[in-house]
């Protein structure tokens, strides 16, 4: 009795977590990455940030084409925005399984995409046609182009029902709108931006340092800058003079994000991030955290908080920040535990609990003079706190049912 008590509990707990680690984020990259077939559709879509909009997305449908029909795209020489655009017109934002698109009330449907969802496509130009044909066929064309049912459908790639599947189609669907050139970002001056809005020195170190020709150089593919007001800046300017030239260029990029982040997204996304400072690996990453409507950046050594904005026009987002990011790869000794004094002459170790505190080593302090942030670990990453709460409630819970 005794034993079968024990497999049942035993058996609940895996099943729980099973449930529990089955409940996770899809990963496009991931999911094309496995069919080589794919790769210059997954390039572009990493390209142009799409992968990031699909992987926020809880039910989509991506209709991927054969790196032969993304030849025959990438042979009419759009720009970069056009092919993000024409991307945009496959990615359906709804939920079609293999076994859906066969099953199509009245046999036709009519998709909305996330070219649609921008809105730069005009009337029913960002919708797509879905028909099931004769014969098990389903074809597949895009609303703008007089209905013609231009791709067909292949085969099923990955579905997770009804989180998102991924399609093959035969072809690229053509679309007017879709391939109409589309101008590129306008041309903003950063540093005049940052200098009218109450952060000149920091715009003036970027010029200063060279930083700002990485800043510039990552603009057209989608950009993030955190930047500390004047008052904070100037009053870590001491600390900064006193960095190696690398050093001050690290800092500085370490406040830039290489990807678009309106401030939804921000709030939508939380975790670790890397910056235009992290060069592989886990370094130069800070966590990105809300709690409502506020936004903190989070390093082990500060927490600062998002404070306003700028400008937010895709592909760039340039928010104000209260205090000076601080990477732990540049103040590893703000970081550093400091060591517990020695005990009073003459006070034992059991000494009255009022006396207790004098042992305690002080909590680490951050150059800014606040409480170090442990919550990260050796390499910047986030303990997740979730997972650990969910093992100690089930320990509790099957420990109580054996009993």
């Amino acid at each position: 009795m005794e034993m079968s008590r024990i497999l049942t509990g035993a058996s609940i707990l895996i099943t729980f977590t099973l449930l529990v680690s089955s409940v996770s984020a899809h990963n496009i990259t991931k999911i094309l990455a496995a069919n080589p077939e794919f790769s210059t559709f997954n390039h572009y879509l990493t390209t142009t940030h799409l992968a990031e909009e699909i992987n926020r997305r809880e039910t989509i449908t991506v209709c991927a084409v054969d790196n032969a029909g993304m030849s025959e795209l990438l042979s009419k020489q759009l720009s970069i925005f056009a092919i993000k655009n024409v991307l945009s017109l496959h990615i359906l934002l709804d939920y079609f399984g293999a076994k859906k698109l066969h099953q199509i009330t009245n046999g036709t449907a009519l998709a909305a995409t996330m070219f649609q969802a921008t809105g730069s496509a005009p009337g029913s130009s960002g919708f797509v046609n879905i028909t099931d044909l004769k014969a098990g066929k389903v074809g597949f064309g895009a609303e703008d182009n007089d209905g013609t049912l231009d791709a067909s459908f292949v085969k099923s790639v990955k579905e997770i029902p009804y989180n998102i599947s991924v399609i093959q189609i035969s072809k690229i669907l053509p679309s007017p709108i879709a391939e109409a050139p589309t101008p590129g970002p306008a041309e903003v001056n950063l540093t005049a931006l940052m200098s009218k809005q109450g952060c000149k020195v920091f715009a003036d170190l970027l010029v200063s340092s060279g930083a700002y020709a990485t800043f510039q150089a990552t603009a057209d593919g989608g950009l993030t800058i955190f930047c500390p007001m004047d008052d904070p800046m100037k009053a870590f300017q001491p600390k900064y003079d006193n960095l190696t030239d690398d050093g001050k260029i690290a800092l500085l990029t370490f406040h830039g994000l290489p990807t678009y982040n309106s401030m939804q997204m921000l709030k939508s996304s939380n975790g670790v991030v890397n910056t235009l400072a992290t060069d592989g690996g886990k370094n130069y990453q800070f966590t990105v955290q809300n709690d409502g409507e506020s936004v903190t950046l989070k390093t082990k050594a500060v927490t600062a908080k998002i404070t306003g904005k700028l400008i937010d026009e895709e592909p760039l987002a340039v928010y104000t920040i209260n205090k000076v990011l601080l990477p732990k790869e540049l103040f590893k000794k703000a970081l550093a535990p400091t060591p517990a004094p020695a005990p009073a002459p003459g006070k034992a170790a059991d000494s009255p609990k009022g006396d207790k505190d004098e042992n305690l080593a002080p909590e680490p302090m951050s150059p800014d003079g606040e409480p170090a942030d442990q919550a990260a670990d050796d390499n910047g990453s986030v303990r997740s706190s979730g997972g650990r709460w969910v093992s100690v409630v089930l320990g509790v819970w099957l420990a109580a049912y054996l009993l």
